[in-house]
C-alpha cells in the first residue's frame, strides 16, 4: 500500500519544480543529524534508511549515515529489526508502526491530497518528537529556517528551509540531485571545517582553498571559509561538537535547554516528551499522578536505554575490545554526570546501586556494622520511609544501638526543639528524608545537619523524593551520605545513587564480594579496590545508569530551579481545588512541601477511591505508601496520594477534583 507521503518519483529540470519527497528525506535527513536534535534518529521511510548517528568521528558518522566508507576499524552493525521504538500495546507484531510517520498514541489520519512544497519537512516528520531542540520548535522546517541566516551576499536567505537551497543549488546544476551526492559534500565540507583535508583529493564542489563552491550560494548561508565559534553552523550535519567526536552521542551534554528559560514554563512542549502519557486508560486521557512512586520516561531516556542495547551492550571495565570500552565510557560519563548534578566534589564519591532502599543498606550495613556499639543512638524522623527505617532496625539489633524519632506538629513539619533534645553524645548517627513520600514535607536538613554536627555523628540524606524537584549540592549541605532513585528523576528503575564523603568511604568495608570489587584474590587473603569500586560487586546496570545520564541531562536542560517553581504553584493550585470539597481531609500541610498531597475521603476505602479515579483515567497511588508511622500519627492507616512533576498541568489537577467531587454521589 503506498504510504500517503510517498510520490511518484519526478526528475526536475530548474529550480521551480520540486520534488517534494526528495526535499522531505533531505530536510528529514538534515535535522535529525544536527547536534540539538533528539538522541535517536527520526525515520524517513523505514528502518534500514535511518541514520545511524553513532560513528565516534565526523568521517565515520558521515559514512554511517550514507552507507558509503567508514574507518577501517569500524563495523556497521545490522540494525535491519531492532525494535528501537516499538508500538505501544500487549501485541507488538512489529517494530514500528505500520505507518512510520505517526506514533501509536497520535491516531490516524485519513489519506490526503499531497500537500504544496512549504510543507515538505512537516510531511515526514509531523507530530513526531524532538525532545532536544533548542528553542522550543519541534518542526524540521522552524529548525533548518532557524540555522539559515541572511547575509549581504545572500539576504533572501532569512526564513529559507536549508534543504529546499540545498536542492535548488543541487538540481540547478544537473537536474537530477541525489543524497548521496549532497551528503558526500556536506562530509567534505565538515572535514574542511575540522581541518581534516590530508591526502584527499577535491571532491565535487569544493575547493580547499577556496571553501564551498555549490552553484548560487554557499553551502552554508554565511559561511565565511573558517569555523567561528560565533556561529550556530547547521553543519556539523554529521560535525560532532569539538571535543566530542569519540563520546557516545546519547551521553552528550547539549548546550541549549530542552525548554526555552523564560517565565513561562512550556509545559505543552515537554509534555509531547513523554509518550506514556499519550494514551487512554478506559476510553479516557491518562492523568499520571503517581510520580512519587516513579516518573515516566522521556524519549531522550528511552531511545538511550534502547541504543545502548542495540549498539554498545557489553560489561564494563575488563574486556579488552571496543564495545566493552564504549560501555565503560558511558558507565563512567554517567557517574561524572551525577557528581555534577548533586554537587559533589570527586566522581569516586558516586556510588551505583539498584536504588534508594539499597542504598541506605549499603550504609547501614557496611558503617553501621563497623562502628555501631550497645548503647550508640540513631536519630530518625517519623517521616521516613520503610527503607529509612527497617535497614537502622536491623543493624541495631545485630550491634546493640537504639533508635531514637524525631516527632512532627500538626502539619507534618519536623519540631526542631525537640530534634535537638534528642541529640547527645551517645548518638552516633542521624538518617533522615529530604522531603517525606507521603506527606510531601520538606524537612530543613541543611539546618538539622549543622545541629548535629556538634556531636561526633554521621549524617545521611534520603533524596528519594526531593532530588527531581529542589535543586541539591551536597557539599553545601555537608552531609556525609546522599542517596536517591533513577526511576523518581525520570530514569530508569533498577539503577540509583549513594554519594559518600570520600574520607568516610575509605573507612567503610565492602557490603558485597565479587567481582569488580577486587584487587587480587588468594584463598589465603583478598585485596580490595579503593572506592566506589569496592561497592559495586558484579555486573551492573550499565544501560539503566546510561539512561540516568540521559535523564539528569533532561532535566538539567530544562532546569530544577524552574521545575521547583512551576510545581510550587501546581502544589499550591491542587491544594486549593481539593481543600473546597466537603467531606475532603488532606494529610499533610506543611508550609513547604513537594509536590504530595494525601487526603482521604467520607471515610470512604483508599483503595476503592484509586479504582473509581483510575476508571476516569487518573492514576494514583493508595495504600500506606511504605510510610506507616507517620500516617498512624494523624491517625489513619492510609490515604489517597495524588503527586506531581513537572509534566502535569491545571487542566489535569480539575480532572481530578471533578472526579473525586463525583466519587461522593456514588
Amino acid at each position: 500500500m503506498t504510504r500517503e507521503h510517498e510520490y511518484p518519483d519526478s526528475r526536475v529540470n530548474g529550480s521551480e519544480e520540486l520534488n517534494p519527497v526528495f526535499i522531505a528525506r533531505l530536510a528529514s535527513r538534515l535535522f535529525n543529524e544536527l547536534p540539538e536534535a533528539g538522541s535517536l534518529p527520526k525515520f524517513e521511510t523505514d528502518a534500514e534508511h535511518a541514520p545511524s548517528g553513532l560513528a565516534g568521528s565526523v568521517r565515520e558518522k558521515a559514512a554511517i549515515a550514507e552507507g558509503t566508507e567508514r574507518s577501517p576499524d569500524y563495523e556497521q552493525p545490522d540494525l535491519s529489526g531492532l525494535p528501537l521504538l516499538q508500538p505501544h500495546g500487549r501485541e507488538r507484531k512489529s517494530v514500528f508502526p505500520e505507518n512510520p510517520e505517526e506514533l501509536y498514541f497520535l491516531g490516524t489520519r485519513e489519506e490526503k491530497e499531497p500537500e504544496p512544497l512549504e510543507h515538505h519537512a512537516n510531511k515526514l516528520t509531523e507530530q513526531q518528537n524532538y525532545s532536544e531542540n533548542g528553542n522550543r520548535s519541534h518542526d524540521i522546517d522552524e529548525a533548518l529556517q532557524r540555522n539559515t541566516s541572511s547575509s549581504p551576499q545572500n539576504p533572501e536567505a532569512e526564513g529559507t528551509c536549508y534543504a529546499e537551497k540545498l536542492y535548488r543549488n543541487f538540481s540547478g546544476e544537473d537536474q537530477s540531485p541525489g543524497l548521496d551526492r549532497i551528503f558526500q559534500s556536506l562530509r567534505h565540507y565538515a572535514e574542511l571545517a575540522s581541518g581534516d583535508l590530508s591526502g584527499k583529493p577535491p571532491v565535487h564542489g569544493y575547493q580547499a582553498s577556496a571553501g564551498p563552491a555549490v552553484p548560487g550560494a554557499d553551502i552554508y548561508p554565511g559561511w565565511t571559509g573558517e569555523p567561528d565559534a560565533k556561529q550556530k553552523p547547521l553543519l556539523n550535519a554529521f560535525g560532532l561538537p569539538s571535543g566530542l567526536a569519540d563520546s557516545h552521542y546519547f551521553l552528550r551534554g547539549k548546550e541549549q535547554p530542552a525548554v526555552s528559560e523564560t517565565d513561562v514554563f512550556d509545559v505543552a512542549t515537554i509534555r509531547r516528551d513523554f509518550p506514556v502519557l499519550h494514551q487512554k486508560i478506559h476510553g479516557r486521557d491518562l492523568v499520571w499522578l503517581d510520580n512519587a512512586a516513579t516518573t515516566q520516561k522521556p524519549w531522550s531516556v528511552i531511545n538511550a536505554v534502547s541504543n545502548f542495547y542495540a549498539l554498545d551492550n557489553s560489561n564494563i571495565h575488563r574486556g579488552a575490545h571496543t564495545l566493552a570500552a564504549r560501555s565503560t565510557d558511558a558507565y563512567e560519563a554517567t557517574r561524572e554526570k551525577v557528581r555534577q548534578f548533586i554537587g559533589a566534589s570527586s566522581a569516586s564519591e558516586i556510588i551505583f546501586v539498584r536504588g534508594t532502599t539499597e542504598g541506605i543498606n549499603l550504609v547501614a550495613q557496611s558503617w553501621g556494622r563497623r562502628f555501631l556499639q550497645p548503647g550508640d543512638e540513631i536519630v530518625l524522623s517519623i517521616l521516613e520511609h520503610h527503607a529509612n527505617i527497617v535497614p537502622w532496625q536491623m543493624v541495631a539489633k545485630e550491634t546493640g544501638a537504639r533508635i531514637k524519632v524525631i516527632p512532627v506538629n500538626s502539619r507534618g513539619e519536623i519540631i526542631l526543639d525537640e530534634y535537638t533534645k534528642l541529640l547527645g553524645p551517645r548518638t552516633r548517627f542521624v538518617s533522615l528524608t529530604q522531603a517525606s513520600n507521603g506527606l510531601g514535607t520538606i524537612l530543613p536538613v541543611k539546618e538539622m545537619i549543622r545541629i548535629a554536627r556538634r556531636f561526633d555523628v554521621k549524617i545521611l540524606i534520603d533524596g528519594a523524593q526531593s532530588v527531581a524537584h529542589i535543586p541539591v549540592n551536597v557539599q553545601d549541605l555537608d552531609a556525609d551520605f546522599f542517596v536517591f532513585s533513577g526511576h523518581k528523576i525520570f530514569a530508569p528503575t533498577g539503577i540509583g545513587v549513594v554519594y559518600g564523603k570520600r574520607e568516610v568511604l575509605e573507612t567503610m568495608p565492602p557490603w558485597q564480594g565479587g567481582g569488580n570489587m577486587i584487587r587480587d584474590v588468594r584463598f589465603e587473603e583478598t585485596l580490595y579496590n579503593g572506592v566506589p569500586a569496592k561497592f559495586e560487586a558484579g555486573t551492573p546496570s550499565v544501560a539503566d545508569a546510561v539512561g540516568l545520564g540521559a535523564a539528569l541531562d533532561y532535566v538539567r536542560k530544562i532546569g530544577l530551579e524552574h521545575i521547583s517553581r512551576y510545581e510550587h504553584d501546581l502544589t499550591k493550585y491542587a491544594t486549593e481545588q481539593l481543600q473546597e470539597i466537603p467531606g475532603l481531609r488532606i494529610i499533610g500541610t506543611a508550609a513547604s512541601k513537594v509536590g504530595v498531597l494525601s487526603f482521604v475521603l467520607n471515610n470512604l476505602p483508599n483503595e476503592e477511591v484509586g479504582k473509581l479515579l483510575d476508571r476516569e483515567g487518573i492514576a494514583v497511588r493508595a495504600g500506606h505508601h511504605c510510610t506507616q508511622p507517620s500516617l498512624r500519627h494523624f491517625g489513619v492507616e492510609g490515604t489517597v496520594r495524588p503527586s506531581l512533576a513537572f509534566y502535569n498541568t491545571r487542566e489535569e489537577i480539575d480532572r481530578l477534583a471533578d472526579a473525586v467531587r463525583n466519587l461522593r454521589y456514588r
